[in-house]
């Protein structure tokens, strides 16, 4: 689960950068680059939550 998070922090923003900027040129790319950045820091951060809050308590 944490790699996949992990993964998604390359995964996304390029993704992001190609379809924008085949879209709306490199303005629009960029954004959506940040854009997917954001997502895939939210997903990261969740699945790090959910690790957490997993572990047995001592």
């Amino acid at each position: 689960m944490v790699v996949i998070g992990c993964l998604l922090l390359f995964i996304l923003p390029l993704i992001g950068l190609v379809i924008g900027g085949w879209l709306g040129g490199l303005t629009v790319g960029l954004w959506a680059a940040l854009g997917g950045f954001v997502l895939a820091i939210a997903a990261c951060s969740l699945s790090i939550i959910a690790l957490v809050k997993s572990r047995p308590s001592r």
